[in-house]
């Protein structure tokens, strides 16, 4: 009988703990995955602003060159 209520109340299921394992893995994965795209976005926005700085200078027209 103790061993069914060990068994019923909190004895480690095999099955259980490699699910609870595989989803650790995922959730991190996830996270470098995200960490690893942020940078990217970081990176892409940062380039994006500086492009929108160059167009935002306003240069007249080109002078000629000299001859």
């Amino acid at each position: 009988m103790a061993k069914a209520l060990l068994g019923y109340v909190g004895g480690s299921d095999p099955r259980l703990l490699a699910e609870m394992r595989r989803l650790q893995q995922r959730v991190q994965d996830l996270e470098s995955e995200l960490g690893r795209i942020q940078a990217e976005n970081d990176a892409l926005a940062a380039a994006a602003s500086h492009d929108a700085l160059l167009e935002s200078i306003d240069v007249p027209q080109a002078e000629p060159a000299l001859t």
